[in-house]
């Protein structure tokens, strides 16, 4: 994507979330990789946004419902059924039939034809990064680190205005990827090697594309 392309990718998935509804509450949404690095084209753009988790059912009856309707499990307890009613073309379920936050924000956000990689998880970024870190190097795979180079744009219904500004100017600076991870104490090999597995991986990837967690 051209960069100027990218970043207005951006913008309306903020302005999505600013309106609303969502799937799911949506705290934060940052941009990282590419995008933040200033770089022109972006091979792909990547966007994190934290969720909240829906701790009890907003409609006890729309689970039932939408098992009817869709064959959708969990409409109202893992995203809203406010949502859903609105939004029945966009509601994603996972392989055990039950409603995926992450798939259903992906579908209402993304585009299918745009490089665009979608981070869903209902930790903050910056604490996302090193738990990933730790828990990829603990069982080797490096290519689920999460790039912690990132740049907050939204949080709590407030847009980063000025920090938008500066990131389409591209006046924030950025180590290189390996150095980033010695930040975060990876030894040097070890983030050589964690940043070259990341660059395979997304190599790999096609599209839009999501991947949720959860903490």
């Amino acid at each position: 994507m051209e960069r100027e392309a990218a970043l207005d990718r951006v913008e309306a998935i903020i302005d999505a979330v600013d309106e609303g509804p969502m799937p799911v509450p949506v705290r934060e949404v940052w941009v990282y990789g590419d995008a933040a690095l200033g770089l022109d084209p972006v091979d792909r753009l990547d966007v994190y946004v934290t969720k909240d988790l829906l701790m009890r059912s907003d409609d006890p009856d729309a689970a039932e419902a939408f098992e009817r309707s869709h064959g959708v499990r969990g409409v109202g307890r893992s995203v809203s059924a406010e949502w859903a009613r609105e939004h029945p073309e966009l509601l994603r379920a996972n392989d055990a039939g039950h409603a995926a936050p992450e798939r259903c924000l992906a579908a209402q956000l993304l585009p299918d034809d745009e490089p665009v990689h979608l981070e869903v998880c209902n930790a903050p970024f910056d604490a996302n990064v090193r738990q990933r870190l730790t828990a990829a190097l603990d069982r080797g795979v490096r290519e689920q680190v999460l790039d912690p180079r990132g740049v907050q744009l939204y949080a709590e219904g407030r847009r980063a205005t000025e920090t938008m500004a500066k990131l389409r100017g591209g006046e924030l600076p950025f180590p290189t990827l390996s150095e980033a991870l010695e930040m975060l104490g990876a030894d040097e090999g070890e983030a050589e090697a964690v940043a070259d597995a990341m660059s395979a991986a997304r190599q790999r990837q096609e599209g839009a594309t999501v991947r949720g967690d959860v903490v």
